[in-house]
């Protein structure tokens, strides 16, 4: 039922939002006499963010609402990809990989949705060792936790993030990347009807690209709220509206218009892409679709081939300004404000359009068009992409277009298009007694369709189009009593086979295939785990490596501690495994999990660990720490923390020809001949340390300091601090109080430093002057006497 209006229009504003953002809509109606509302009483509702689901319902042509429900098939970045690559498993299983139709959907970067991808991820990784990556959260704006991944087993193993391929060739502006802010309109559901803004922006960095300098935002990221930070920059956000940009590509000597047709098809694809999902949902929840809009911010990236990429498609853009009046916030403001005015315009928010009029199946086709031609008669600046203005360009993009889009698309074409044949796609047919069962080998959903439904898949799969369906169907229903309703007839045809191309049980047959059956990609069959013999410490061990990428790990760092073993040798050894899980990897040792939730950067120090711990022996206790064995034979413990400016800072150490390596034991009865353990550290290098002789004779300690000083003696209680932490006894021996008064009195008699941070950016690093130092001090002489001789 209806809800009555009052004589006074009500607009609603509503979300999480700052003042400026309701702006331009209150400007655009408060002028036509509307007034403020809320939740209650509204007749056109803006709101940041979505609205609770029951406003949906409340929605209908006279009373509209920003949003579309299952507009999360787009505006999440996760489901934006997911969207995308159905529409091409799709395109490619009807059309061939090789089709053009499937070159038209190149223009997304592959993504790996964690922690369902992670080991997708990591194969994609190893087979390209140059790329990087991108993470994004899958549900966040204004640029919050992106960054550039240098490795991609640093990829959070927790829901709600996903890592892209990046884009490393940007086309740039003066030195900047850029992207572009699109404005993008669906203004209607069922048909499908979608305009693109003629003006939006280049955002620009804030400091010129650097393809090494990935750790850097504001020369890898474009967001505004970004790099509006950079106090560095004498213009931090600048925007440059398309009109300009298009005039400098065509000063440039680039082709702006087949750039912006390439854009114009990547919109229109998008939309295409998520349209079920949008459907399905507002039935579900019970909205007219007539009462609903969307206005979506789309990103796009441009490269130097200037080639168009989507990155995202963001929920209720941004309509407060930006950047500086100077650096394009008066053109900003303009072009935000009439984006605004057209939009209401072109949806007849204020409903002082006549409505069109017709009504039966006949005469369906004119009036759709009559209410399409007056929407674009009042779009504005806005530029209608579908229908195109080659009504049947984009039909066989849908999983099964409505009888709506069809009869649009034919009324502006001014002549019958063909109508879909359809195909098998990933099904299973069941016949028993003249009953049929399908079953969806994806999903393992299993349907059982009545007689009439069941006529319709036969017919369908035997190549008759949709309304050579009801040909059928209606002469089958002549021959019994009475005559049946076509119009109704047709409408449960198309929404009977649009429900199983939805599900991916159909799909329309491409002219490249002809009457070839529908394909799908087979995954690639999971590699078999590796088996090596890890030798370490006297001792031997079945590895079993999980994945290609796990071993790629690996090897660098063990280098010949790791060899081929066969199931046969391995029997009586002990077992260590690092498998594949569906949250990473897992670390087990004789069936029992060590360690789980592993990423692949994670993998080999949690093994290093674990090696570290085994190697305690009784009245031989392990140090898990760095050590520095001098080209004297002397050895620096290295209390550091294990982090990686630490670890970088401790390569150094090695320039003058020393060894670096993880772990030793330490006789507490003779401590001045602790054994090095020989492990590698898990440097970024990857790379195994030479070998470490079999006894050492520790002469200095080093610990962090806890104050700013570059260098500094450090106490015996400081060291203690530092070291018991990393004090591993052997199960049966915990370490007693005499044993650590021995310790401390060892620690005693070592030269002990406490050393601080450096300035990244400076040359000289005095941990390196003073191993430089005592090195030429153990070189020289002791008596000068003999020095002279």
């Amino acid at each position: 039922m209806t809800e009555p209006h009052s004589p006074t229009r009500r607009f609603w504003l509503g979300g999480r939002r700052a003042a400026e953002q309701d702006r331009f809509f209150r400007e655009a109606l408060e002028p036509l006499g509307w007034e403020a509302g809320d939740d209650q009483a509204w007749d056109a509702g803006w709101i940041t963010g979505m609205p609770d689901p029951a406003q949906f319902r409340r929605v209908s042509p006279a009373r509209r609402l920003n949003h579309f429900p299952g507009n999360a098939a787009l505006t999440i970045k996760s489901r934006l990809h997911a969207s995308l690559s159905t529409l091409r498993e799709r395109i490619v299983a009807s059309h061939g990989s090789d089709s053009d139709a499937a070159s038209r959907l190149a223009f997304f970067p592959h993504a790996w949705v964690m922690p369902h991808d992670y080991h997708a991820l990591q194969e994609a990784a190893l087979a390209n060792p140059e790329q990087r990556w991108i993470l994004k959260p899958t549900n966040a704006s204004k640029g919050k936790g992106v960054r550039v991944l240098r490795d991609a087993g640093e990829a959070p193993l927790a829901h709600d993030w996903m890592v892209q391929e990046y884009l490393a060739n940007p086309h740039t502006i003066r030195g900047h990347k850029y992207v572009l802010r699109l404005y993008v309109l669906i203004s209607s559901l069922e048909p499908l009807r979608v305009y693109l803004y003629r003006q939006g922006f280049a955002k620009l960095a804030s400091e010129p690209w650097d393809p090494e300098d990935a750790d850097n935002p504001y020369s890898q990221l474009t967001n505004p709220d970004i790099n509006a930070l950079n106090d560095r920059a004498e213009v931090p956000v600048e925007f440059i509206d398309l009109d300009r940009y298009r005039t400098w590509l065509r000063d440039q000597g680039h082709d702006d218009d087949r750039l912006f047709a390439r854009i114009h098809d990547l919109v229109a694809l998008t939309i295409i892409s998520a349209v079920d999902a949008m459907r399905r949902r507002t039935a579900e929840v019970g909205a007219d679709p007539r009462g609903c809009y969307e206005l979506l911010g789309l990103d796009c990236l441009v490269d130097d081939a200037l080639t168009p990429w989507i990155l995202e498609c963001n929920l209720s853009p941004s309509l407060g300004i930006c950047a500086a009046p100077e650096h394009g916030g008066q053109i900003e403001e303009a072009v935000k404000g009439g984006l605004v005015r057209d939009m209401i315009a072109l949806l007849d928010i204020p409903g002082s359009a006549p409505a069109a009029t017709g009504g039966d199946d006949d005469d369906a086709s004119a009036r759709l068009v009559a209410e399409a031609g007056a929407e674009q008669a009042r779009a504005g600046d806005f530029l209608r992409l579908l229908p195109a203005s080659d009504p049947g360009r984009y039909l066989p993009f849908f999983s099964l277009p409505t009888l709506a889009d069809l009869q649009l698309a034919e009324g502006l074409a001014g002549q019958p298009l063909p109508r879909p044949v359809l195909q098998r796609r990933r099904v299973a047919e069941m016949l028993d007694d003249d009953q049929l069962a399908l079953h969806d080998t994806r999903s393992g959903r299993f349907y059982r369709p009545n007689d009439t439904a069941a006529m319709i898949w036969l017919l369908a799969t035997e190549g008759l189009d949709p309304d050579a369906i009801v040909d059928q169907l209606a002469l089958a229903a002549a021959q019994g009593e009475g005559s049946p309703d076509l119009a109704a007839l047709r409408r449960d045809v198309w929404h009977t086979l649009g429900e199983w191309c939805r599900d991916g049980l159909l799909c329309q047959r491409g002219p490249a295939l002809g009457d070839a059956p529908a394909t799908e990609a087979v995954p690639a069959a999971r590699a078999r785990p590796h088996l090596l013999q890890l030798d370490h410490d006297g001792r031997r061990w079945a590895l079993e490596v999980g994945t290609p990428a796990a071993l790629a790990r690996l090897t660098p760092l063990f280098g010949a501690r790791l060899s081929p073993l066969d199931e046969v040798a391995a029997i009586g050894l002990p077992r260590l495994a690092l498998l594949p899980a569906t949250t990473g990897y897992a670390l087990v040792a004789d069936h029992a999990v060590v360690r789980s939730r592993l990423m692949l950067s994670q993998l080999a120090p949690a093994l290093l660990a674990h090696l570290v711990g085994q190697a305690a022996r009784p009245g031989r206790p392990v140090i898990d720490a760095g050590l520095l064995v001098t080209p004297e034979g002397e050895g620096v413990l290295c209390l550091l923390p294990d982090e990686e400016a630490c670890r970088e800072r401790l390569q150094r150490l090695t320039a003058s020809g020393g060894t670096l390596t993880r772990g030793l034991r330490l006789p507490m009865m003779a401590p001045d001949a602790a054994e090095p353990l020989g492990l590698p550290l898990a440097t970024p290098a990857g790379e195994a340390p030479a070998t470490a002789p079999g006894r050492v004779t520790i002469r200095a300690v080093l610990v962090p300091a806890e104050t700013g000083e570059a260098m500094a003696p450090a106490g015996v209680l400081d060291v203690m601090g530092a070291l018991l932490p990393r004090c591993i006894t052997s199960p049966d021996e915990p370490l007693m109080p005499d044993g650590v008064t021995a310790l401390g009195d060892w620690a005693s008699r070592l030269e002990r430093l406490a050393v601080g941070d450096i300035d990244p950016s400076s040359a000289a690093d005095p941990l390196v002057d003073w191993l430089a130092e005592r090195d030429m001090a153990a070189r020289r002489p002791a008596d000068p006497a003999m020095a002279r001789e």
